[in-house]
């Protein structure tokens, strides 16, 4: 028996059939759509590799059931970028060199535009703490943690402009 479900995938809506309702988001979003920005790390939520957005609020993409999901709007790191314009947090990434061999930043990055949503990264210890389901095995922390204040900063002043 196929299943079908649908999924607005940044900004693009998806009809997907899944052959296997046990199928989690992270293996849908690789596999059936072919966003593989997404990385499979641990399979078991405790790297932050999945992090994706669904719905605005940041999960492990490798823990949910993709059919728990039908109707949301899921973001992926693919859906950030503006054409050529970086996103803010991923532009923040690249200029305070919050990685380094680049495996975790999807996640990491999705983890902190969650974070900066949620309104958690207003000092560095909170920015720490809100990121620390988001493992890096080359221990660029430093710069993931100047890279999230920095964005935060810099939505908050075009945010001010803008108003």
């Amino acid at each position: 028996m196929t299943l079908s479900i649908s999924l607005t995938v940044n900004g693009e809506r998806r009809d997907v059939p899944l052959e296997d309702p046990r199928a989690t988001l992270l293996d849908v979003l690789r596999e059936r759509i072919g966003l593989t920005g997404t990385k499979k790390g641990c399979d078991r939520g405790q790297c932050g590799a999945c992090t994706v957005l669904v719905d605005g609020r940041r999960i492990n993409s490798c823990l949910a059931l993709a059919v728990s999901h039908d109707g949301a709007e899921v973001t992926t790191i693919e859906g950030l970028a503006q054409g050529d314009e970086l996103h803010p947090v991923q532009a923040a990434f690249v200029e305070c060199d919050g990685f380094q061999c680049g495996y975790c930043t999807p996640g990491q990055i999705m983890s902190a535009v969650g974070l900066i949503a949620e309104g958690g990264a207003d000092d560095p210890e909170r920015i720490r703490e809100g990121m620390s389901g988001n493992i890096c095995r080359c221990a660029a922390y430093p710069g993931i943690t100047a890279a999230v204040q920095d964005a935060q900063e810099r939505m908050a002043a075009e945010e001010r402009k803008s108003a």
